[in-house]
């Protein structure tokens, strides 16, 4: 077998990374991204691309946040692999794949490729996630009324509310967070976010009963790629009502109300009561991720 040739791309060759075949449908579910063409990198043998990377972040991040399309031709793993090593960066590994995609023997064979090079390379999965997207066509759902929303200026609530969403949580990178930090590092990691996102402040909002108890907050949001639920959570004591629906109702009709054609969410698929929530509020799931940890990351 003829050496490996890896390299970074620039803009006069960026159409290099558009030569390996997409049997797993990213250039689709990536349509509304920017990738930067400094941020991609591919792998060839006698001048053929036998995998690919794309690294991503907003349009202000110096660095990756994340590598989100990941190609390998079957066969070379181990090419894969190397692509990965061989990178600048150690960061989130995410895997986007069709729905459905176990069920669908090309499908499988295909994501098996890739998951066998991240696995070569020394990343680990952590979770696997359901992608929803929300368009008109779903309806909205219905508010049932039964909490009171306001924003909130002071960045100390929502810490403080954080923290008690998650002294008990389903979320896999919640739970990496409080291993690695404690529930301050989980609560500061989801503030990072909300900052990062480029919508406004004013838009996170508190949610209360009649009586002036916190039930948990709800992060209408905008990413570099769309509208999106930013985040839900429930405090402990107030579960078991079914109040993260009411959030995720408040918060789709909050970013139509700002214009939003389209909202974005997603949940770990071992979130049981989140993903039902989604779908009673007719999300339905278009895609699956696999997040993968880059090595050295522990």
């Amino acid at each position: 077998m003829t050496d490996l040739v890896i390299r970074a791309l620039v803009e006069r060759d960026a159409q290099l990374f558009d030569a390996l075949p997409d049997p797993l449908g990213a250039a689709q579910a990536h349509r509304l991204t920017r990738h930067r063409p400094d941020w991609k990198r591919v792998a060839l043998r006698d001048g053929q691309v036998v995998a690919r990377g794309a690294w991503w972040g907003g349009p202000d991040d110096t660095e990756p946040v994340n590598l989100n399309w990941f190609d390998v031709a079957e066969g070379e793993e181990e090419a894969g692999a190397e692509l990965l090593r061989t990178a600048p960066w150690r960061v989130e590994l995410e895997l986007n794949l069709p729905g459905g995609w176990r069920e669908d023997p090309a499908l499988s064979t295909a994501a098996e490729t890739r998951f066998t090079a991240a696995r070569k390379a020394g990343y680990d999965l952590l979770v696997e996630r359901f992608l929803y997207r929300w368009t008109p066509e779903c309806g909205l759902p219905s508010r049932p009324g039964r909490l009171r929303f306001r924003p909130e200026p002071d960045d100390e609530v929502f810490r403080d509310a954080l923290r008690r969403i998650h002294s008990v949580t389903l979320d896999a990178h919640a739970l990496l967070a409080i291993e690695e930090g404690g529930i301050d590092k989980a609560a500061q990691e989801e503030l990072d976010f909300f900052h990062w996102c480029p919508s406004p402040r004013e838009w996170w909002q508190l949610a209360h009963t009649p009586e002036g108890d916190l039930v948990g907050i709800h992060i209408p949001a905008h990413n570099p790629s769309g509208p999106c639920v930013g985040f839900i959570g429930v405090v402990p004591e107030q579960r078991g009502h079914g109040y993260a629906y009411d959030l995720l109702a408040e918060c789709t009709h909050f970013l139509v109300e700002q214009g939003a054609e389209f909202v974005s969410g997603a949940t770990d698929q071992g979130n049981f009561p989140m993903a039902a929530n989604f779908t009673k509020a007719g999300y339905p799931v278009v895609r699956e991720r696999l997040n993968f940890r880059a090595p050295g990351t522990d």
